[in-house]
C-alpha cells in the first residue's frame, strides 16, 4: 500500500481551521476529529472520501439490530456485525503501519490499532443508541457500555471480544504490571481520545526519522487542542530544527525556555544553550 503523505500547505491550513474549530465546539464531534486528522496524514482523502467515510458509519450503524436489550446484549451485538461479519480487529503487524491510526483507512482494511476499532465501535454504537464510550486502560482502549454498575466491555482489537473483569485485570497487569484500579474505567474524554491516536502517530514517526513530517503534524495538532502537555512545544521547536528551518524553531526553544525559566532555571538555561545551538547552524 502507498504510503500517506501530507496534503498541500493550502488544503492543510483549512484541515487545520476545522479541526481547531471541532475540538473547541461544545461537543466535539469523534468521527469528525479523527477524519480531518487522517485528512491531514493523507493527501489523497479530498471532501468526497471525509463524507464517504461518515456514510460508512451510519450505514454500519444501520445494520444492528433495533435497540438489543442493555449493556451485555449491545456488546454482543457489535461483536457479532463488526468483528464476526464484517471483519474488523487488530494483530501485532497493525501497529507498524501509519493507516493503523487513521480512520478513513481502518474503515477500508478493517484493521488499525485498538484505539481506533475502539472509534469505529463507538461510532457506530453511538448512531444506534447504544450507550457506549471509549475506555482508555493504560497500554490498551477498550469500549465500555451501560452504567458504572451495570458496566461491561468489549474489545475491539480482539473481534469484539466481552472482557470479564479478570480479561481487564490482564490486560492491565500485562501493561503496567499492576492492578486495575476502578478509575481506569471512566469514560474517555473524546478530545483525550484523539490526543491518544495523536500521541501513537507521534510515536510511529519517532521510529521512522525520516518521516520527521509526520511527527511535526501531529505535533501541531495536538497543540490545537484546548488541552495538551506544554512540552509539545518544546518537541515542536526541535522537530523544526531538525528539518531544517533552524530561525525558527530557535525562536520557539526561547520562547519555551522563557516559559521553563519559571519553575526550573537549570532547564531553561539547556534550552537557551540548544536555541543558540540551533542559530549557530546558519553559518
Amino acid at each position: 500500500m502507498r504510503p500517506p503523505y501530507p496534503p498541500s500547505p493550502e488544503r492543510s491550513a483549512e484541515l487545520r481551521r476545522r479541526f481547531a474549530e471541532e475540538a473547541r465546539s461544545e461537543r466535539p464531534d469523534l468521527s469528525a476529529l479523527c477524519l480531518l486528522l487522517g485528512a491531514e496524514a493523507d493527501r489523497e482523502l479530498d471532501e468526497a472520501g471525509l463524507d464517504a467515510a461518515q456514510v460508512e458509519l451510519d450505514r454500519l450503524a444501520g445494520l444492528l439490530p433495533y435497540r438489543p436489550g442493555g449493556p451485555r446484549a449491545w456488546a454482543v451485538a457489535l461483536r457479532e456485525l463488526l468483528g464476526e461479519r464484517m471483519g474488523f480487529g487488530g494483530s501485532p503487524a497493525d501497529y507498524q503501519r501509519l493507516e493503523s491510526s487513521l480512520l478513513h483507512e481502518v474503515l477500508v482494511r478493517r484493521r488499525g490499532l485498538p484505539i481506533l476499532l475502539s472509534v469505529v465501535w463507538m461510532e457506530v454504537a453511538r448512531r444506534a443508541g447504544a450507550p457506549v464510550y471509549g475506555v482508555a486502560l493504560p497500554g490498551h482502549f477498550v469500549v465500555g457500555f451501560g452504567p458504572d454498575e451495570g458496566q461491561v466491555l468489549a474489545d475491539p482489537f480482539d473481534g469484539g471480544r466481552v472482557l470479564t473483569g479478570a480479561d481487564a485485570e490482564v490486560l492491565v497487569a500485562g501493561a503496567t504490571g499492576t492492578g486495575l484500579d476502578p478509575a481506569m474505567l471512566r469514560p474517555a474524554d473524546p478530545l483525550d481520545v484523539v490526543l491518544r491516536i495523536l500521541n501513537n502517530v507521534r510515536a510511529w514517526a519517532a521510529a521512522r526519522p525520516e518521516r520527521s513530517d509526520v511527527s511535526l503534524w501531529a505535533v501541531e495538532l495536538s497543540l490545537l487542542l484546548p488541552s495538551h502537555p506544554a512540552r509539545l512545544r518544546y518537541e515542536r521547536a526541535r522537530l523544526l530544527v531538525q528539518r531544517g528551518d533552524f530561525v525558527p524553531g530557535a525562536l520557539e526553544l526561547e520562547a519555551y525556555a522563557d516559559v521553563v525559566a519559571a519553575v526550573d532555571e537549570g532547564a531553561a538555561e539547556r534550552v537557551r544553550g540548544e536555541a543558540f545551538a540551533a542559530r549557530a547552524m546558519l553559518n
